[in-house]
């Protein structure tokens, strides 16, 4: 199903119709400030398993996920004051923090040091499903097999169509991806650099 929703002011009738897609274990596509993205409720293995699937991703790389806020973030990482404060200075926006992820966080999302990749896209649609979903969403591109980014939500559906079950269309994204910053033990070190400005940590 292809469903177009207002990026700027998303209607609340679509927004429920893609929430109801992932309460019960469904794959989404959805635009961020980036790249569109593959995702699904954080806490359903099974689902969790079918993105693997469609990546064709070792399960040894977890995914990044998404949270809907600051305060989202403080339940699923460790988040120091220098942390805090790093992020709120760049959230929402096109990055991807890298940080200790907390018990609630299920095995499979975190790497063999026990982090996890946390995104606040600025973009209210992918906002509005994890605040109403009460989870975090899983956030990987919309990619082909061979890397080649997919920013036009039609495309996407005719590519991914018979593996997904909803693609949004919320208008065109950047197509590219977002910056990579770990902040473990304070210490902030680029590990991509994407959209957002690096600068500061340089």
């Amino acid at each position: 199903m292809l469903v177009k929703i207002n990026p700027i002011n998303p209607q609340e009738r679509l927004i429920q119709i893609v929430l109801e897609v992932l309460k019960r274990g469904g794959i989404v596509v959805y635009p961020t400030d980036t790249n569109y993205g593959i995702g699904c409720d954080i806490m359903n293995q099974k689902a969790i398993e079918r993105i693997y699937q469609i990546k064709q991703r070792n399960k040894n790389k977890p995914f990044s996920f998404i949270c809907s806020g600051l305060k989202n973030i403080s339940h699923y990482a460790k988040v120091s004051n220098y942390a805090y404060k790093t992020m709120k200075r760049l959230l929402p926006g096109p990055y991807t923090f890298i940080l200790t992820g907390s018990k609630l966080v299920p095995k499979i999302m975190l790497t063999k040091r026990k982090t996890a990749g946390i995104r606040v896209p600025d973009n209210k649609i992918c906002l509005t499903l994890v605040e109403e979903l009460g989870n975090p969403i899983i956030t990987t591109s919309a990619t082909r097999p061979d890397g080649t980014i997919l920013n036009d939500a039609s495309l996407i559906y005719d590519f991914f169509k018979k593996q997904v079950d909803i693609v949004i269309d919320g208008s065109i994204v950047p197509g590219k991806p977002s910056s990579v910053i770990s902040l473990i033990n304070d210490e902030p070190e680029v590990l991509r650099e994407g959209l957002g400005d690096v600068s500061s940590f340089e």
